[in-house]
């Protein structure tokens, strides 16, 4: 396996997992202060021009979600999926809302440039940001019963929430103001899987 990524983007979800699961695969980084995520031969691989982009045997696998939802059913003694189907709907509803709603508020302020052309708009969009972010993981908080993102069980929903919690100072929220996910934030930055993973961004 190769895995396509960059430091600074989500990409870092699905190190941390590969890492968790300790599988052999490639890491593979994108240099974006080059561009290089939107010319050859990047685009080949993942026409989208965006990380991570992860390389199987089957082919290659774009979109987080997607990502590592592969990997939890590929390497089942790792653990990282519920067995039963709710559980195992649960992990897909977070990762879902990470994706779709989440992620999209904090590209809102770095990413504006995506839904306008015209630079008031993308200054305009920036001011919500910290707001939307801050109502975002105050749901998160009040759906949230730990230790990890669902429970009693880390899934690769774990990487995946840390990754996107590590957005929140330079969105202008402080993460302290969410005490439960601050408690998964600290134990997810003392898994060594974690700081292998950094380590290979930096």
């Amino acid at each position: 396996m190769q895995l396509y990524h960059a430091p600074d983007t989500v990409a870092l979800a699905s190190l941390f997992t590969l890492e968790e699961i300790g599988a052999p695969y490639t890491p593979m980084r994108v240099d974006f202060s080059r561009n290089a995520q939107r010319a050859e031969p990047f685009l080949t691989l993942n026409p989208k021009g965006r990380v991570p982009a992860l390389v199987t045997p089957q082919g290659t696998l774009t979109e987080t979600p997607a990502i590592l939802t592969w990997l939890g059913q590929s390497f089942p003694a790792a653990n990282l999926l519920p067995a039963d189907p709710f559980g195992f709907a649960r992990v897909q509803e977070l990762m879902a809302y990470l994706c779709s709603t989440v992620h999209v508020s904090h590209a809102h302020k770095w990413r504006g440039a995506r839904w306008s052309d015209d630079s008031a708009v993308v200054a305009a969009l920036a001011l919500k940001v910290a707001r939307n972010m801050a109502d975002h993981f105050g749901y998160l908080e009040s759906r949230f019963t730990g230790p990890f993102a669902i429970g009693d069980q880390f899934t690769v929903a774990d990487p995946y929430l840390h990754t996107i919690s590590r957005w929140l100072e330079r969105d202008g929220v402080d993460l302290a103001g969410f005490p439960r996910i601050a408690a998964h934030f600290a134990a997810m930055s003392a898994r060594p899987a974690l700081q292998r993973a950094l380590a290979i961004q930096s």
